[in-house]
């Protein structure tokens, strides 16, 4: 499947989730998913970032405003991947990741 970059980022409130708890499981080029939030009182464009059942955090506030638009409207063109794991950073800074846009299929 053809890809094209679109966004790097650290998970957000990555120490408040269940970050800590999957971090064991989680390994440089595990896929992750990407999930609206669409009654979140703080920001109504909160993307949630999860990894099976668990809830790592959130796409930061300066990333998520194209992301939470196509999501909204029922777009998933994304492939999100982590890329980088630092056990030593401070828990926002632990998990890196990288964000695809798939290629669509041709109709």
């Amino acid at each position: 499947m053809e890809r094209r970059h679109f966004t790097n980022f650290d998970i957000a409130g990555f120490g408040y989730y269940d970050g800590p708890i999957a971090f064991s499981e989680l390994k440089v080029g595990t896929e992750l998913q990407l999930v609206p939030e669409l009654n979140n009182p703080y920001d109504p464009k909160a993307v949630i970032i999860q990894y099976k059942e668990y809830k790592l955090g959130y796409v930061p506030r300066g990333e998520n405003d194209h992301i939470s638009k196509l999501l909204e409207m029922g777009y998933n063109p994304f492939e999100v991947r982590i890329q980088r794991i630092d056990p030593t950073a401070k828990p926002e800074q632990q998990i890196g990741l990288v964000v695809y846009l798939r290629k669509a299929d041709r109709v």
